[in-house]
C-alpha cells in the first residue's frame, strides 16, 4: 500500500475498530480482508498483514473497499477472485461501499452500473469515462444509495463512515463518536468536497462565523438576507459564496441542519415533536413531518422508536 492508500484504511480502522462499550455495544466487528491473506513487504509503500481473506469478504455485512492501486488507476487490473468476491458479497445483501478511489472496484464488479456513485475529484473523470453506466456525480462528498455508498478522498471518507454510524446506531452515537475523535459531527453527503478558491479569506471567515452562528439558533426564523446581512454581503453575493463552500442552497443547508438537529433531540429527549418542532425551526410538527420524512424516509415517530435512548411522549 502506497501511503496516501494507508489513510482510508486507517479511518475506517477508527471508526469501526476500536469498541465503543459506553456508545454502542456490541459495537462492529471490523475484519481487514486481503486477496492474499499473508503477503511478502513491498519493496516500497507499506505493508499490513491480516488473518482474513476473500472468504471473510463475501460473508460480510458490509464491506468497505478504501482505495484502489495507483497501477489500476494507470489503467493496470485488480485480480479476479476479488471482483467475484465483492459481487458474492452484494448479491448476498451486504451493504458495499468505497471511500476515495475504492468507487472503480466497485465500478468494475459492475456494482456502480445505472446508480449514482463519486470519487476523489482528480478521478471523477476517469471513472465517468472508464464506466459509462455508473452515474458519477461530481464534486460531493459521498453518496448515499442506500444499499450502495460510495465518498471522496481523504476526510470525505470520514464523514461516510461516521454517516454509516449515524444510519446504524443513530445521531447520538455518531456526534459523540466525532467528538471524541475531534472532527465536525455532520457534514451533508451533498456539501462541495473543497471550498470555491476564488472566495476571499475574509469572506470566507464571515461566511463560517454566520453559518455556526445559524447552527446555534435553529429555533428562530432564519432567512437567506437576514444571514447575508449578518454576513454583510448582498443576498445574490451571500448565496454564491454559501453554496460555493457547502455545496447546498442556504435553505438546503438549514433544513439539513434542522433534520440533523431534530433526530438528536428524538433520540436523546422525551419530547414530544411539538417541542421537537419548534425547537428546530419547523413550526409546527406537520412541517417536521413532512421534510424528516422527506429526507430519511421514515416519520419522526417511527426513527424514535427504533432509534431512542429515552422514554417516547
Amino acid at each position: 500500500m502506497q501511503v496516501c492508500e494507508v489513510y482510508e484504511t486507517a479511518i475506517t480502522n477508527a471508526v469501526f475498530g476500536d469498541p465503543q462499550p459506553d456508545l454502542a455495544d456490541p459495537w462492529y466487528d471490523l475484519k481487514l480482508c486481503a486477496v492474499t491473506a499473508d503477503q511478502p513487504p513491498p519493496a516500497r509503500g507499506i505493508s499490513i498483514r491480516t488473518d482474513h481473506g476473500l472468504a471473510d469478504l463475501v460473508a460480510a455485512d458490509t464491506v468497505i473497499v478504501p482505495s484502489t492501486p495507483d497501477s489500476v488507476l494507470r489503467g493496470g487490473s485488480l485480480p479476479a477472485e476479488f471482483i467475484e468476491a465483492l459481487r458474492a458479497a452484494a448479491a448476498g445483501g451486504a451493504r458495499m461501499v468505497s471511500l476515495c478511489t475504492g468507487a472503480f472496484a466497485l465500478a468494475e464488479a459492475g456494482l456502480l452500473d445505472g446508480r449514482r456513485a463519486t470519487t476523489h475529484w482528480m478521478y471523477t473523470a476517469d471513472l465517468a469515462a472508464r464506466y459509462p453506466a455508473v452515474d458519477v456525480v461530481e464534486s460531493v462528498l459521498y453518496v448515499d444509495e442506500g444499499d450502495l455508498l460510495t465518498s471522496a478522498g481523504m476526510t470525505a471518507g470520514l464523514d461516510l463512515c461516521l454517516h454509516l454510524v449515524r444510519r446504524d446506531l443513530g445521531s447520538a452515537v455518531a456526534s459523540q463518536l466525532a467528538r471524541r475523535m475531534v472532527v465536525s459531527g455532520h457534514r451533508p453527503g451533498g456539501q462541495a468536497q473543497f471550498v470555491d478558491l476564488s472566495v476571499p479569506d475574509s469572506d470566507a471567515d464571515r461566511l463560517a462565523l454566520v453559518l455556526d452562528w445559524a447552527a446555534a439558533h435553529l429555533d428562530e426564523p432564519l432567512t437567506v438576507d437576514g444571514l447575508a446581512r449578518r454576513a454583510g454581503m448582498s443576498t445574490r453575493t451571500f448565496f454564491r459564496r454559501a453554496q460555493a463552500a457547502t455545496g447546498l442552497t442556504p435553505l438546503k443547508w438549514l433544513l439539513n441542519q434542522r433534520v440533523a438537529r431534530a433526530q438528536s433531540l428524538l433520540e436523546t429527549t422525551d419530547l414530544p415533536i411539538e417541542r421537537i418542532s419548534a425547537a428546530c425551526g419547523f413550526g409546527t410538527a406537520n412541517t417536521l413531518r413532512r421534510h424528516f420524512t422527506a429526507l430519511l424516509g421514515v416519520t419522526p415517530t417511527d426513527y424514535r422508536t427504533s432509534r431512542s435512548t429515552a422514554p417516547a411522549r
